[in-house]
């Protein structure tokens, strides 16, 4: 029997607004927008949580959406998605491809796609919303819906508790959530305890003293100084993290210089570090600045770079009751070969643990898969799914609609419930 089989007074009406969701989840895909740049995601977002009866409130941290609908007595239950894309050009060749660009913050204009599958967080809950709204006899409570504006950024759940998230909604007995990722569609993982990553993003400054390219004996050269550090950096986690620790460190960008034959006086460096452990994220962060320094003095440089973090999520970690009671949702009402207990955490990252952590309030996050099953069978059984199949942030990722939107509903419809029964 699968989960479609399975009677469910709330999911019953799922059939009839899938057509509704993929114009809508298409739409989106088609009009991505940056972090902190989501007007019209969000206005699409409000106007279907007015259409189903929300008492919405917008501008929340700039572009958050809180949707309450409340129903009788009963526990509260926040579920969150977060709406906005990413600076990639995509190039996954379907028909509602994004060809958007936008003014990124520092004033460049880059391509917008949604290359993480936020559209199709929104489009689920815009979903969940509808049909919860339409069988309010089914369940009892209250539900509260919150769009979040900058996850990308790690600034969009703090945006939204600085402007009064706390002090303006209730507190939600449990805060749900989920993210699709490259698994096959329509299987569901979760994992109890610690479940993604906790982040560092940081800008590396590092100067020197320009000059000719013809002459570099009267300069210091600080793009051979940045690609030292570079290199130097790939060695904290080979040598400086035990074997039974983990930790990601990736250089995501090197900028430097204008033209050929001139020589910079200054090379940044962006970077970016992936940590499950406070002691070994402190040892990361203690290597990525000796190493910097040193390289600097080695070189004579006139002075020490400057390092800047960008931003930092914390560690996103699922209450292990909250999360029991979820899998058991789960369990009851899809297949069993389509959920999944994950051994261990994603090194991914998310600012959702946020919301859970500073309101005092258990959380769950769990993931939905979003790639064609058969492509991703072919991949598995050929050992290439880390070459062949496109992962979040890539140019070429795109969640397959069907099963990936059903699943989505159906999910954080069955994880609500868990709560909000009748």
């Amino acid at each position: 029997m699968t989960a479609s089989d399975r009677p469910d007074p709330v999911l019953s009406g799922l059939g009839g607004i899938l057509a509704d969701l993929e114009d809508f989840y298409k739409d989106l895909h088609a009009n991505p927008e940056l972090s902190m740049q989501e007007e019209r995601t969000s206005g699409k977002a409000a106007e279907r949580l007015e259409g189903a009866g929300f008492e919405v409130t917008t501008g929340v941290g700039k572009y958050g959406v809180v949707g309450l609908l409340e129903n009788g007595e009963g526990p509260t239950v926040m579920l969150r998605a977060d709406m906005d894309a990413l600076p990639v050009r995509e190039n996954t060749g379907l028909p509602y491809a994004s060809d958007e660009t936008a003014t990124d913050r520092e004033g460049n204009e880059v391509p917008v796609a949604h290359a993480c599958g936020h559209d199709m967080h929104t489009t689920c809950l815009v979903g969940v919303t509808a049909l919860m709204a339409r069988a309010t006899d089914a369940w009892s409570g209250k539900l509260m819906a919150v769009f979040q504006p900058a996850e990308e950024t790690a600034e969009g759940a703090q945006a939204m508790i600085d402007d009064g998230l706390f002090d303006r909604f209730p507190k939600p007995d449990v805060v749900l959530g989920q993210h699709v990722m490259p698994t096959p569609a329509g299987t569901v993982s979760y994992r109890p305890g610690t479940t993604q990553a906790a982040p560092d993003s940081l800008q590396i400054r590092m100067f020197g003293r320009g000059g000719h390219g013809s002459m570099p004996e009267t300069t210091v050269d600080p793009v051979v100084m940045a690609a030292s550090t570079v290199l130097r950096l790939q060695t904290i986690v080979s040598r400086e993290i035990a074997a039974t620790d983990a930790a990601v460190l990736t250089v995501g960008a090197l900028q430097a210089g204008t033209k050929e034959n001139v020589i910079p006086d200054e090379a940044t460096i962006k970077l970016n570090v992936r940590t499950f452990d406070e002691g070994v994220r402190k040892s990361v962060l203690d290597a990525i600045e000796r190493m910097a320094n040193a390289v600097s003095d080695a070189s004579d440089a006139p002075k020490r770079p400057e390092i800047t973090p960008i931003d930092r999520y914390p560690l996103t970690v699922n209450d292990p009751d909250a999360t029991g009671r979820v899998a058991e949702a789960f369990g009851s009402y899809f297949d069993h070969d389509h959920v999944e207990e994950l051994s261990a955490p994603y090194p991914a990252s998310e600012d959702f643990g946020s919301f859970g952590t500073r309101w005092h309030a258990p959380s769950v996050f769990w993931y939905i898969g979003g790639t064609d099953p058969d492509t991703y069978d072919k991949a598995k059984q050929a050992g290439r799914v880390a070459g062949d199949i496109p992962t979040n942030h890539s140019p070429n990722f795109a969640p397959v609609i069907h099963p990936t939107l059903e699943t989505g509903v159906e999910a954080m419809v069955v994880a609500a419930r868990a709560w909000l029964s009748s």
